[in-house]
């Protein structure tokens, strides 16, 4: 649960009322813990998995891309929700993204997704859009420039989701000074601010901003 800014309560009501995750989304969280140890954290909640697909299957986008796979939870979702459109997945990790091709083709939606593995600022640059949805949950210091990468590619009324923007609800506390906090802060500054763009932070999960472009 990584809602730490909502009262603890409060976080499992939404769980317990939300959608859970079927056989196989369990399996692949249990094996992302039993494998990455303390790096699971990477992984989105259950709860932002039922919400990916559902925004997937209202937005049916003929090209989606997700900037950062880990093992594959995010993309399963998102790649379920899909009517025909593929998704693009961008990520550095050979290792981690072998255990999401498995689940992949366990999910029966390898024909839906492309991987391509480097850094994601030279593979994004490459990527021929438009994109129609968009996932970001990858390197934080890199967000401003995977940020412009992404919104330049989406198409007028394209939707960009970025993870982890309230930080644990570090990012409203100006006692908080620590450089990830402060590199959080001016990304949702930079957001806000950009006229391309409608913008919402939502308190899912570690906070889950929805960029609309013009």
């Amino acid at each position: 649960m990584k809602a730490e800014f909502l009262d603890p309560a409060v976080a499992q009501y939404i769980l317990d009322r939300s959608t859970p995750p079927d056989h196989l989304l369990e399996e692949l969280a249990a094996e992302t813990i039993a494998a990455t140890g303390d790096s699971a954290g990477m992984q989105i909640t259950p709860d932002q998995g039922t919400f990916l697909t559902m925004i997937t299957q209202l937005t049916r986008p003929e090209v989606a891309v997700e900037v950062g796979t880990f093992t594959g939870y995010s993309s399963l979702c998102i790649a379920r929700g899909l009517s025909g459109g593929t998704l693009h997945c961008f990520d550095v990790s050979d290792e981690w993204t072998s255990i999401a091709r498995r689940y992949w083709e366990k999910a029966g939606v390898t024909d839906r997704v492309t991987l391509t593995l480097g850094p994601a600022r030279e593979t994004l640059a490459a990527f021929q859009g438009p994109i129609d949805l968009a996932f970001l949950d990858a390197d934080k210091p890199n967000y401003p420039a995977y940020y412009e990468l992404l919104i330049d590619r989406l198409r007028p009324g394209g939707l960009l989701m970025v993870d982890n923007t309230l930080w644990s609800g570090r990012v409203a506390d100006p006692a908080v000074t620590d450089a990830r906090t402060v590199q959080m802060r001016e990304f949702n500054d930079l957001v806000r601010e950009d006229p391309r763009v409608t913008v919402v932070v939502l308190p899912i999960a570690d906070g889950l901003t929805m960029v609309r472009r013009h």
